[in-house]
């Protein structure tokens, strides 16, 4: 499946290369695409601001999700549970499948374009910006309990710092990132962290349920 600029999601056939579907109703640039193998099995993110979910049979819309207000260019599915998150440049929020029901926002702001996201078993959701900055998530309270920034390559310039992909591996204890300075970089976890040398204060908020 893809997504372009024709505002289109197209469903290839891999062995014959024709297109089977071509999934309209977005009236801008579809910048992110999320299978899986239930209903709904397409799920897209568009720079209209919205999500849809598709019934991939019938070729048609599920459901609209309006709740962004700029554009959505990253989603991703918790591998365990029936849930999805999406990214923009407002915020990151969380929606529970089939129905695309709103959970909560995410309760920082990374204050950049979120250009990808990727979440492991553990529920640790990784989100990466326009400028450089790679954020670590709770994925059940929505907290950010991590913030750093990537390294430029030496002779880059400072904007050319923005995290365009990435993905955890199978293992879930790396993380492959693809950035501007026409890098791939590989993250792992701090084998010497504790939650003494790296506290996490957190109160969770009355109501999580921020819209």
């Amino acid at each position: 499946m893809t997504g372009g600029r024709d505002s289109t999601c197209r469903v290839w056939d891999m062995r014959t290369k024709t297109q089977i579907f071509a999934l309209s109703g977005h009236t801008n640039t579809v910048a992110a695409v999320l299978t899986q193998p239930t209903d709904p099995q397409v799920i897209t993110g568009s720079h209209d601001t919205t999500i849809r979910l598709w019934d991939l049979r019938k070729g048609a819309t599920m459901a609209t999700l309006t709740y962004h207000k700029k554009s959505v260019r990253a989603l991703t599915a918790h591998p365990t549970e029936h849930t999805f998150a999406s990214g923009g440049a407002d915020n990151i929020k969380k929606f529970k499948l089939p129905q695309g029901e709103f959970l909560h926002n995410m309760l920082q702001q990374q204050r950049a374009i979120i250009n990808s996201m990727d979440v492991n078993e553990d529920g640790v959701m990784a989100t990466g910006g326009d400028n450089g900055s790679l954020w670590f998530w709770d994925w059940k309270s929505g907290n950010s309990f991590q913030q750093q920034d990537s390294i430029v390559q030496p002779g880059s310039l400072d904007s050319e710092a923005g995290i365009y992909a990435l993905s955890y591996d199978m293992s879930g204890s790396r993380l492959v990132t693809c950035e501007a300075d026409k890098t791939i970089k590989l993250w792992k976890e701090d084998e010497q962290a504790t939650p003494e040398t790296h506290p996490i204060n957190f109160k969770p908020p009355k109501d999580i349920r921020r819209f």
